[in-house]
């Protein structure tokens, strides 16, 4: 971790759905730092947040309340335009569903962000796309098409994409969600080596094996970010809440 500004920092981020006279509150008072070149898990249970924060972060959607600087722009106010450009330039996305599009090659897949940039040349494009396929592993693969690739390889080529810009901060929603054990490890094992070589990276996954893996792990429970301690006190306490529901229904009739 470089003694630098933090490449993330939420203070107070509230995030409230309003629908028809239904207000959910998805995120409740959010505080959270991540410092460049760490590595960050965030997990918890279906419908804690998780999925909200990420789209926070990665300028996706903006939050009801709080502040939000991203890597020392703050952005919490920014419209719709200045949102993307920003995002374009520091962030990079690893989806679960991979989303590449299937009629460009996957060297035309990773080079798509740099076409939204200015002032990148043909040549500069082309040899930032052979060196962020290099270290994916899948240079040799770059005038294939996605239909002729696994699902591992598929991800690989994603997060070839998600680094081609030299994003501030990698942000990997289930990276892992759409692939068996062997190439789930393979892409965990590869997310490492980006970290050691200096990546910085917020990952959110429910597998508790993989939120194992990043240097820090964060917990959401119910829109809040909670400790260990805390968060499975929650946990055991919705379950017995659940256990308590179900009980009545399961028992044998007098």
């Amino acid at each position: 971790m470089h003694a630098s500004e933090p490449v993330i920092t939420l203070e107070g981020v509230r995030k409230v759905f309003q629908t028809d006279e239904v207000e959910t509150h998805a995120l409740s008072e959010v505080h959270l730092g991540v410092a460049q070149g760490e590595y960050v898990s965030i997990s918890g249970p279906s419908g804690c947040g998780k999925t909200t924060l990420l789209s926070i972060l990665g300028l996706l959607d903006t939050a009801s309340e709080g502040r939000y600087v991203l890597n020392g722009h703050d952005v919490a106010g920014l419209n719709a335009a200045a949102r993307a450009r920003i995002r374009n330039a520091h962030i990079g996305f690893i989806f679960q569903a991979f989303n590449l599009i299937g009629d460009l090659t996957v060297a035309e897949n990773v080079e798509l962000p740099l076409t939204y940039r200015g002032g990148i040349g043909t040549a500069e494009r082309r040899q930032r796309v052979e060196e962020a396929l290099q270290r994916v592993g899948m240079a040799h693969r770059m005038r294939h098409y996605p239909a002729q690739l696994s699902g591992g390889q598929q991800q690989r080529v994603a997060v070839a994409r998600a680094l081609v810009g030299k994003p501030a901060i990698l942000l990997a929603d289930e990276p892992t969600g759409n692939l068996d054990s062997r190439n789930g490890e393979a892409v965990m094992a590869l997310l490492d080596e980006l970290h050691k070589a200096g990546s910085t990276i917020c990952m959110v996954t429910h597998d508790a094996r993989y939120a194992e893996l990043a240097q820090r792990k964060i917990r959401l429970f119910d829109g809040r970010v909670v400790d260990e301690d805390t968060f499975e006190r929650l946990r055991r306490e919705d379950e017995a809440r659940l256990e308590a529901l179900i009980a009545p229904h399961t028992g044998a009739p007098a």
